[in-house]
């Protein structure tokens, strides 16, 4: 079962990367529960010597999150903050690296709370404006991180124009695609040089795995990722693997009604009496409207965000869903909701989140696939 070279995005979700199991015919890829494997005489294997350094299940994902994005190698690793720190490992001491301000609170506590011991500098900008990140870079910059669009704030980025800048003065450029997904945004196409997702989210889809990846398409850059996996050892496993397999090949049809999800309760929360503002690429009032078309042709995915009058107020209405759960992460068929200056966002100081826009009346909504009709009576009822 040979994937054609002419295969579209949905058929490359179920079928990149996996073959049908040599031994038994299965269709999907066994779970190799291993930690080693059995050489055939010394110095002669199968491809396989010990489950850190490579596993089967592993490699057939790794395969397939390569070919959906769009990249040259891809690799699995327990999280996605250990994806990130990845990315981070290739760089060195007195470094400098320019990074979305409104990123994840995880990324921001990583960076300046790890990385910035071993002498590493960062800059957090706002990578929404080309001015901003060209004023950002100097000689020491090795690397450019963006979130687009960002979390929770939805602020997005134009990637080709930062991936030119950064080439221009001797960066690369990283994208955490994990709000989009590669079905409504393709960074490698438009010039990135490492894309990383949290597969927690929608690539598994069904909020039952932790993971995390890296997909590059630069020799330097798959050889490194591919080392400091194999050197750190957090890797994905077998069972993970398989879990978020599972989830890719239903990916594109559940962004889809993601999207579509997402876009209605944007447009009802706009229109609400009760709601001092929405946020949603999708909405024509987004100041990157006319950029999230361009740079997300298929959909904008189901992460909106809106504000109430006050702290207590959004504390009112989040005590008051019923069917949307309260509860970090996203991504997941069911819908959640949170509150990211306590919750998600909680590690990042109050003048920062002010800076970026993320007030304490903040909800944020992470749209799944229930009937449209039930979670408009949810926010309806909630709201009230």
């Amino acid at each position: 079962m040979k994937l054609p070279k002419t295969a579209r995005f949905s058929t490359v979700c179920i079928h990149a990367g996996q073959e049908p199991d040599p031994s038994t015919g299965a269709i999907i890829t066994p779970i190799y529960q291993t930690s080693t494997y059995v050489q055939e005489e010394l110095g002669k294997h199968k491809g396989y010597e010990y489950a850190r350094t490579q596993n089967p299940t592993r490699t057939a994902l790794e395969a397939n999150l390569a070919a959906i994005e769009g990249g040259k190698a891809a690799f699995a690793f327990a999280s996605g903050m250990s994806a990130t720190n990845a990315i981070a490992s290739r760089l060195s001491a007195g470094d400098h690296v320019v990074v979305t301000d409104n990123t994840y609170g995880g990324t921001f506590r990583l960076f300046d709370k790890v990385m910035t011991r071993y002498g590493i500098k960062f800059s957090y900008v706002d990578t929404s404006d080309l001015r901003a990140v060209k004023s950002a870079i100097t000689p020491e910059t090795k690397l450019v991180f963006i979130e687009t669009p960002t979390n929770p704030v939805l602020r997005l980025t134009d990637i080709a124009a930062v991936a030119d800048l950064a080439h221009s003065k001797g960066a690369i450029l990283a994208v955490d695609n994990t709000f989009a997904s590669p079905c409504l945004q393709r960074p490698l196409a438009l010039g990135a040089d490492l894309v990383m997702h949290s597969t927690t989210k929608y690539l598994s889809g069904h909020s039952d795995t932790i993971g995390g990846c890296v997909v590059a398409v630069r020799d330097e850059d798959i050889e490194w990722l591919r080392f400091i996996q194999n050197s750190a050892g957090a890797i994905l496993s077998p069972f993970d693997s398989w879990l978020v397999l599972r989830g890719t090949k239903t990916v594109a049809l559940r962004m889809v009604q993601h999207s579509a999800n997402g876009q209605a309760l944007a447009e009802y929360l706009e229109g609400h009496p009760k709601v001092t503002r929405a946020i949603y690429p999708g909405l024509a009032s987004h100041p990157q409207h006319v950029l999230a078309r361009r740079q997300m042709p298929n959909g904008f995915g189901g992460m909106l965000s809106f504000e109430v009058e006050s702290f207590e107020k959004a504390r009112e209405v989040l005590n008051r869903f019923k069917l949307m759960a309260l509860a970090e992460s996203l991504g997941g068929v069911e819908t959640l909701v949170c509150h990211p200056a306590t919750m998600t966002h909680a590690s990042v100081p109050p003048e920062r989140r002010q800076a970026i826009g993320l007030s304490d009346s903040l909800i944020r909504i992470s749209a799944g696939i229930e009937d449209i009709e039930d979670l408009k009576s949810d926010l309806e009822q909630a709201l009230g």
